[in-house]
């Protein structure tokens, strides 16, 4: 692959995707005007919108969003650091990594999405039982990324940063966390929708308000369109954070050429 090939216009992939999708729901809502699909089980992207339009008549859509976000976001940020700082810690330290890592392996493939009804027993229907539903999915997939980014470090920089009388902390703050940041950038991409996923099921187990209790009280009352249109807002939710994240990536690793 030539790695000095000029990247894709961004206009053009823009326009691409905004015709994708355009395409894609034009199709989706013929076959509903047609009878090819069955709104019933799959509601059409009118039906959708019109779900989305009677919430924001209501003040729905800003106010569940917000307890949504705030969830998602401190789950987000507990767990990314939590993740980060464990994974540095014991991927600098043979002894602690020997001893740890193979019980996180196994925590790890612990369904953690069943922990949430604890969480709920143990901190009510609080904010801290979503955001803790979302940190227990975000802190894996952070540490893990994070560990592997470390273990993957050149020896020869560790070495020459020591030969240059780096301490241990000079080592891991200047060389360490820096050539780890590709992989903890990439992972707190993918925690974005596990943070989004631990709030929602919390909220559909025990809410008033969010973006999971109104898809939950959608599909109590077999309102397949309100439940379409809570998974639409999420999904928005996720592309606006990631976003977010891709703009703090190219800020910290400038060295790197840009994505699209």
């Amino acid at each position: 692959m030539n790695v000095h090939a000029k990247p894709p216009n961004r206009l053009v992939v823009l326009g691409a995707q905004i015709a994708l999708t355009a395409a894609f729901l034009g199709a989706w809502q013929w076959g509903a005007n047609t009878g090819h699909v069955d709104t019933f089980f799959f509601a059409s992207p009118a039906q959708i919108g019109a779900s989305i339009a009677k919430w924001w008549s209501h003040n729905y859509v800003l106010s569940d969003i917000a307890v949504t976000m705030e969830e998602t976001l401190l789950g987000l940020a507990i767990g990314g650091v939590a993740g980060i700082a464990l994974g540095v810690l014991l991927a600098s330290s043979r002894w602690l990594g020997a001893i740890f890592e193979p019980l996180l392996v196994v925590l790890n493939a612990m369904p953690r999405v069943t922990l949430v009804p604890l969480f709920i027993l143990w901190f009510g229907f609080t904010i801290w039982s979503k955001v803790m539903g979302a940190i227990v999915l975000v802190l894996f997939v952070v540490f893990f990324a994070t560990y592997a980014g470390i273990k993957d470090v050149d020896p020869a920089l560790v070495a020459s940063a020591r030969v240059l009388g780096a301490k241990p902390l000079d080592v891991v703050r200047h060389v360490l966390v820096p050539s780890a940041l590709t992989w903890i950038f990439a992972s707190l991409r993918s925690a974005v929708g596990f943070a989004l996923i631990g709030a929602v099921v919390a909220e559909y187990l025990g809410a008033n308000a969010g973006v999971g209790y109104r898809i939950q009280a959608s599909e109590s009352q077999l309102d397949t369109s309100g439940v379409f249109a809570g998974l639409v807002i999420l999904m928005v939710l996720v592309a606006l954070v990631d976003t977010g994240i891709r703009a703090v990536q190219r800020r910290f690793i400038i060295w790197k050429a840009p994505a699209l």
